[in-house]
């Protein structure tokens, strides 16, 4: 389990995955292209989400959706070819219908930071209409 802040009891300690490089997601230098980041911050916050014990397929079948509103992403260091990543995933903040992401890619060889990202996420209905914070969620980030 996370450690918990005692003020806001938002999650402090960042969620960790690896995952390496594949052929497919380089261009013809063996540099990662770009988009395909948004890709492993989708999966940084899914396995973020997973860890809490709730899937986000769980949140689906019971009508909830998180949608992105708003990225952003810093690239200060190119990923290449075959590189092992480190994918690390926090809560920044919630709000009463939203969440916050923050990211931080890292070269696990040598430990370089090469991207940080932030994704703002509504809480929807199946009708796309804004809803407040699952209860289960809301309890499991102790907020």
């Amino acid at each position: 389990m996370h450690p918990r802040a005692p003020d806001n009891g938002v999650i402090v300690s960042p969620h960790r995955m690896e995952i390496r490089v594949t052929y497919a997601e380089t261009d013809a230098m063996g540099i990662v292209y770009y988009a395909n980041y948004l890709r492993w911050l989708e999966m940084g916050r899914t396995e973020f989400i997973r860890d809490l014990g709730i899937p986000y397929k769980k949140l689906e079948e019971e009508g909830i959706y998180l949608p992105v509103s708003e990225v952003l992403c810093k690239y200060l260091v190119a990923a290449k070819y075959d590189d092992i990543l480190i994918i690390e995933t926090s809560v920044d903040f919630i709000r009463r219908a939203s969440i916050q992401f923050a990211y931080r890619i890292l070269r696990k060889e040598d430990g370089t930071e090469l991207v940080t990202a932030k994704t703002l996420h509504a809480f929807v209905d199946r009708e796309g209409k804004i809803v407040r914070i699952p209860q289960l969620l809301k309890e499991r980030l102790k907020f």
